[in-house]
């Protein structure tokens, strides 16, 4: 259960960045070319918050499932354990609670570009959040054993 859902936690960050780009740049290009909000602009919006979303209950299954393994409190000063326990799920909250702020606050909003601001700065927001935690096997990880595996 475990393996199945590390795989599925890590195969969907492609489509919930996928989604984000893609509301984001439905947000700019709405901001700045002075469109009206539509149904279509709502959906993708409305997507890539629920991808989110999904993505996190994944990754709460993933935290209480690996609890005493990548998530482990008594280790702090193991840096690719105290990413796991502290620093990725912090920030991941982050990114998600901002998103979850502009998502919401836009839907209220009736003057056209105010939406598509909202949106496109929170969700930038977000995604530059979850880029900064999402533990790359290029980077500093791959040493202490990070990464997608």
């Amino acid at each position: 259960m475990l393996n199945g859902l590390k795989h599925a936690h890590s195969g969907l960050r492609w489509v919930v960045l996928a989604l984000l780009i893609w509301a984001i740049a439905n947000a700019f290009s709405g901001w700045k070319k002075n469109r009206e909000y539509t149904d279509k602009d709502l959906k993708v919006h409305k997507f890539a918050f629920i991808s989110l979303h999904v993505q996190l209950l994944l990754g709460l299954g993933l935290y209480a499932l690996n609890w005493g393994v990548k998530v482990d409190f008594s280790q702090m000063k193991v840096p690719v354990i105290r990413f796991y326990s502290v620093e990725h799920i912090f920030l991941m909250l982050l990114a998600i609670i901002i998103v979850s702020v502009g998502y919401i606050r836009s839907k209220k909003m009736t003057e056209t570009p105010a939406r598509f601001r909202t949106v496109c700065i929170a969700y930038g927001i977000g995604l530059l959040l979850i880029l900064a935690a999402i533990p790359w096997p290029f980077g500093h990880w791959a040493s202490y054993g990070g990464g997608w595996g």
